[in-house]
This record gives C-alpha cells, structure tokens and sequence, in this order.
C-alpha cells in the first residue's frame, strides 16, 4: 500500500520535472564544459558555461561569444567562438591586427596578435565568421577549408562563465 501511494505521488512530479528538463536543455539554455584553450584568456579550459539557445529571430552581434557546429568534415564537436564577422562584413587579418569593413579592429581579449593573415573574405548572408582569442591557438575560421559557419549550425550565445576555480576551489 505504501508502495503504491508512494509511486501515485512521485512519478507525476517525476515525470514533470524531466520533462521540464529537457524542454529547457532543448529550447531555453545548456551547460557546457569548455574542452580547449582557443579561447584564452577570457575562457578558460575546463570552465563551465551558460549558452542561452537561439531563436530563429535572436540578432547576434560582432564580438559575441557563440557555441556552433563547425564547418568541418567529420567534426560532430561544438565550437566556442567569438562572432567575428557578420553577414556581409570583410573580415582581412594583417600585420597582427583584425579589419572589419576595413577599419582596424581594437582587441583587449585577444591572447597576443595574430601571426598569420587571413583574406579579405566577404561573410555571405545567413552565414557567420569565429575566431577563437588564442588566435594562434585556435582551429578556427582562419584554417578551415570553409570559413563561413551556416545559421543553422548554431547552437546559443554564450550568457556567461563559471570559472573552473569557482566551481572546484582550486
């Protein structure tokens, strides 16, 4: 009888509450746990972050912090990135410094200045450029074959950070 009063009770809140969880997992917001250092130093590895999933209708913004499926063959990992360029932007990396529509770009919480150049390269509309702030670092647009990440392979904005010490007191 117990038993039974007991499963009567619980299994509808039970019920209710994984429900309610993967809605949210799904539709609202995930954690996730960062596995590499291409975004040092405003990232660290092994922190853990909040990305609130994207509506169609959310506008993303330049120097946002967004999780994406790479353009990559054989890649099924999510990427953490910064939104570099936008639909119709010219994203060029030289002589260390990123241009944006041709205007130097300043970048506090990049790790150090890129060795490398980078197009110019036009973003097509519906489409989106990551670089990562270990910019020397980082697998990210500047090497892959495909810069440009589709809309439909984002995941969410990143809303915030929890440090891996915050989280484990080291």
């Amino acid at each position: 009888m117990k038993v039974k009063k007991f499963l009567k009770e619980w299994i509808p809140v039970l019920a209710l509450a994984l429900i309610l969880s993967l809605t949210i997992r799904s539709y609202v917001a995930e954690a996730m746990e960062v596995p590499s250092g291409s975004m040092l130093p405003t990232i660290q590895i092994h922190d853990r972050l909040v990305v609130e999933k994207l509506p169609w209708d959310v506008k993303l913004s330049f120097q946002d912090i967004v999780v994406f499926y790479p353009p990559v063959a054989n890649e099924d990992k999510r990427y953490v990135k910064r939104l570099i360029g936008l639909p119709g932007d010219t994203i060029e990396v030289k002589d260390g410094m990123l241009y944006r529509n041709g205007a130097a770009v300043d970048e506090p919480y990049i790790m150090e200045p890129m060795q490398y150049t980078f197009g110019p390269v036009e973003v097509p509309e519906e489409h989106y450029l990551f670089l990562g702030d270990n910019r020397n670092d980082s697998y990210d647009s500047h090497m892959w074959d495909t810069p440009f990440v589709s809309r439909d392979a984002l995941v969410g904005k990143v809303l915030f950070d929890i440090p891996t010490h915050l989280l484990y007191g080291e």
